[in-house]
């Protein structure tokens, strides 16, 4: 069976930096407190009418076609992983498909938020592994701040959250020392609403309402608390699943590129590892949360700073939403 590999990466973020300074004019906070609980310094926030998910997606995707040698004729499949799509339907792979000039190729959509990139990751594996496909595009893209409550009240999740894109390239590999070794996924659907959007929603009289504007249905609801304990066990279990999976250990890991939920998150799961701070990837300080693209956008960061090199093995992992959580384990 072949194994596939990550050939090039690419990302792209919105012009409109937003600092902790630039929050403290909208709600209660100062850049102190940001800090202290998510370790965020500035994030980037869509502008409306230039910036949508699709041409994000799309100058993502240009980067990390360039870097990987291929044209966009060589792509044969897109997997797009978003929980804030363009429209309700159609999902965003058909709208990136028709930037990129590709029309007639699948497009696959995948809403598994902060976990998306990686479970659309094992998908592009399985379909390289059996020969389906020979070069899929696979990208995590959001925008998460047209529907946060960027007033005291909604300041917990309007810090954390933000817009981005990141892409990657992945073909079959040849010889036996790169690809993907393993991926690993996971869910637990009773803390669904621990984290959740409920609106708009189809199981409703009707799927929007001048109450669901005014209750706040719309927008992102977090258990902050939560979220935290059980992301922190999570991904403990699940990068030690795919290192045991492979008969490795953390000391054989080069890279390990968490999703950017939080950057005590990820220090704390370093600090439970022993990993040094050149073994973890973490550049949320810069970006924020962007569900979907933080692992390609780190990815594509870390790749471009000479910190990921050819052999390299890295772990990438997630939690959220769901919750659903998992791991890729390859070799670059």
């Amino acid at each position: 069976m072949k194994k596939s590999r990550i050939i090039g990466v690419g990302h792209y973020v919105p012009e409109n930096v937003v600092t902790n300074d630039d929050l403290t004019k909208m709600m209660d906070t100062n850049d102190q407190w940001i800090t202290e609980r998510t370790g965020i310094k500035e994030r980037r926030w869509f502008t409306p009418g230039v910036d949508t998910v699709a041409n994000m997606s799309t100058k993502a995707s240009k980067m990390a076609a360039e870097r990987a040698g291929i044209t966009l004729k060589d792509i044969d499949f897109i997997v797009f992983a978003t929980s804030t799509p363009d429209y309700f339907a159609p999902g965003n792979g058909v709208l990136l498909q028709r930037e990129l000039g590709l029309q007639g190729i699948g497009a696959l959509d995948i809403r598994n938020a902060c976990s998306g990139f990686i479970y659309g990751l094992s998908v592009a594996d399985q379909f390289i592994k059996t020969g389906m496909y020979k070069t899929i595009l696979l990208v995590g893209a959001e925008i998460q701040s047209s529907a946060l409550d960027k007033s005291t009240a909604g300041r917990s999740n309007a810090v954390i959250f933000a817009d981005g894109a990141g892409a990657a390239i992945i073909q079959a590999a040849d010889g036996d020392h790169s690809g993907i070794l393993s991926s690993h996924l996971h869910a637990d659907g009773d803390y669904a609403e621990e984290l959740y959007l409920k609106d708009p929603g189809s199981s409703r009289e009707v799927r929007l309402s001048p109450d669901m504007v005014n209750e706040d249905s719309f927008r992102m609801q977090m258990n902050g608390n939560v979220v935290f304990k059980h992301a922190v066990v999570r991904f403990h279990e699940v990068i030690q699943e795919a290192l045991m999976a492979n008969n490795k250990t953390v000391a054989d890991l080069d890279l390990l590129v968490p999703h950017q939920a939080n950057l005590r998150i990820s220090q704390f799961i370093q600090q439970k590892f022993g990993l040094t701070d050149e073994k973890v990837f973490n550049n949320i300080q810069r970006y924020g949360n962007t569900t979907a693209a933080t692992i390609p956008l780190a990815l594509s960061e870390a790749w471009e700073q000479g910190k990921i090199k050819e052999g390299d093995l890295l772990c990438l992992a997630a939690f959220g939403s769901g919750f659903a959580w998992g791991s890729v384990l390859l070799h670059w």
